[in-house]
């Protein structure tokens, strides 16, 4: 379960994990002349995200997928198995890249290629503060298709249990949060208030013993039509 700001209008704490110094130089230089951001630190090894974690209290964590000893995978993994987890975006040079979809199989909400522009990484970071995913669907679709036949099909079989276990109104949710609609306009198309959404998000994860809306939207490429 992801933490919750106690000051929503205080700065967004932010924490970049990268193993290579010109990169956390050039993130830091790019994001803290933005008012409602905040580094708080930098780390360069996986290993060293708990305990930074812990120090530094970050809303997000900017992590490198490829670090030599951690990597960003097992990084991601451990710190969103603890209470209060800082949201995790990964950091990447290829946006097929398989490692990809294992780190947000891991709990990251979402990846960002490392040539981002740099609005564009502010702007990922406010809406994973906020709850919205950064991965849209054609990029799910291209990383699922990485998968082995095999693999693919138990997947579908494991997520259309999941989806079988939902009421009518929770799958149009989940359908919906699958197609990367955000809260607005889910409750424009669904006939309900944004906090409605929100409410059957949450119970969605919790029903389905999911972390964010990231995995749910790839459980629901993952069971296919029908």
């Amino acid at each position: 379960m992801a933490q919750v700001r106690a000051d929503e209008s205080a700065p967004i704490r932010v924490l970049i994990v990268d193993d290579d110094a010109l990169v956390r130089a050039g993130l830091t230089l790019m994001l803290k002349g933005t008012p409602d951001l905040h580094i708080v630190g930098t780390v360069a090894d996986g290993g060293e995200v708990e305990s930074a974690v812990a120090e530094h209290g970050p809303d997000v964590v900017l992590m490198d997928i490829r670090m030599n000893g951690l990597d960003g995978i097992e990084a991601t993994r451990r710190l969103r198995a603890r209470a209060g987890a800082p949201e995790v975006v990964v950091l990447t040079t290829f946006d097929a890249d398989e490692l990809v979809f294992r780190a947000l199989r891991s709990g990251a909400s979402g990846f960002l290629l490392k040539d981002t522009p740099p609005e564009g990484i502010v702007d990922a970071v406010r809406k994973v503060v906020a709850g919205e995913p950064i991965l849209s669907p054609s990029v799910t679709r291209k990383l699922i298709a990485h998968l082995v036949p095999e693999e693919e099909s138990r997947r579908r079989t494991d997520a259309r249990q999941v989806l079988a276990r939902l009421t009518e109104r929770e799958r149009e949710v989940a359908l919906a949060v699958g197609q990367g609609k955000p809260n607005a306009v889910i409750a424009g198309e669904l006939h309900m208030s944004v906090g409605t959404v929100k409410g059957y998000i949450s119970r969605i994860l919790a029903k389905a013993g999911l972390d964010n809306r990231v995995q749910l939207a790839l459980i629901v490429h993952d069971a296919g039509p029908g």
